[in-house]
């Protein structure tokens, strides 16, 4: 595998963290003035919007022809379409709190959907460090005096499922990456996501008769803002890079950096909303970070790379 690009796939994934973090900071500010639904209609028109540019204008080359495109229609199904529509549902019948913590467990489904379907395997070393880095963010959730409820079990299962949703995503994004370039994989997700969240929520105002309130957000400044992070830069950008790295490295090993985004929310709230960092906050981010790095260390030494990391197939379409 070529050092340089599995480098590049190790910064991209600690930058994906970061951006994911902040991106919860712009999802308060989106809901305050705008439905769930309305919110990833726009936030999908926007990175819709902006991936097509290049396109259009020949800069980034697609091809499709021949390749297997309902395996990229059954990606898009789990992300953006599966997790974001189970995370809304979910957070009408749970807490955030109890998301954030469900959340964590992301890279644990990841390892044993990883093992299943691609034969990933992982030093027992590793297990253990991808444990440390979920206790890291559960310990932060319940010094904070956060549970998880078992009497909303409806929403508990539905974040559970967003959980499956982003681990199946990783899986299979890695498998397709020996067929489709990420900037393939990306546009559609983005396409479908899209089309579907502008479909669903001008219908259901059409319903309503309320199709007044899906345009009203479109006037207050601190909504436009909030879109153009969460579509350009916490939905196109994450989307581009994560194909990317899943073309360099097996799914087990990425998912885990999944857990650093708690510790950019501690950031962004100490900063921005002037949140108080305590002990538990930097023990559980030392327990977070420690597990990120013994995943990516401890694993054997010269793992195979999908076909596309080999042939350079991946980045060289961008």
């Amino acid at each position: 595998m070529n050092d340089k690009g599995l480098r590049l796939a190790y910064i991209l994934a600690v930058l994906n963290a970061a951006i994911i973090g902040f991106s919860f900071l712009f999802a308060k500010i989106a809901l305050q003035h705008a439905q769930p639904m309305d919110t990833l209609a726009f936030r999908f028109a926007a990175s819709f919007a902006v991936i097509s540019i290049p396109v259009a204008c020949g800069w980034v080359k697609l091809n499709y022809r021949g390749k297997p495109i309902y395996k990229a229609l059954l990606l898009a199904a789990m992300y953006p379409l599966g997790f974001f529509t189970l995370q809304a549902f979910g957070l009408q019948h749970a807490t955030s709190a109890e998301g954030g913590i469900l959340y964590a467990f992301t890279p644990v489904v990841t390892l044993l959907l990883a093992a299943l379907f691609l034969q990933e395997r992982t030093t027992i070393l590793q297990k253990l460090s991808i444990l440390l880095s979920v206790f890291g963010v559960v310990f932060i959730f319940i010094m904070k005096g956060s549970t998880i409820n078992l009497s909303s079990m409806t929403g508990i299962s539905l974040l559970f499922l967003t959980c499956v949703a982003f681990a199946g995503y990783s899986v299979l994004a890695r498998s397709l990456s020996k067929q489709f370039s990420p900037a393939e994989i990306t546009y559609l997700m983005l396409g479908i996501g899209f089309a579907v969240f502008l479909i669903v929520s001008l219908t259901s105002h059409g319903a309503n008769g309320t199709l007044e309130e899906f345009f009203a957000p479109l006037t207050s400044t601190p909504f436009i803002l909030s879109i153009l992070f969460l579509g350009i830069v916490s939905s196109l950008i994450t989307a581009l890079t994560a194909n990317y790295i899943l073309s360099r490295m097996e799914a087990s090993r990425m998912s885990v950096f999944s857990n650093l985004s708690t510790i950019t929310s501690i950031a962004a709230g100490a900063i921005f909303l002037g949140e108080e960092i305590t002990v538990y906050h930097l023990l559980g981010s030392l327990f977070i970070i420690a597990g990120v790095i013994g995943t990516n260390l401890l694993g054997r030494k010269g793992a195979a790379a999908p076909e596309a990391a080999k042939t350079g197939h991946g980045a060289a379409s961008e």
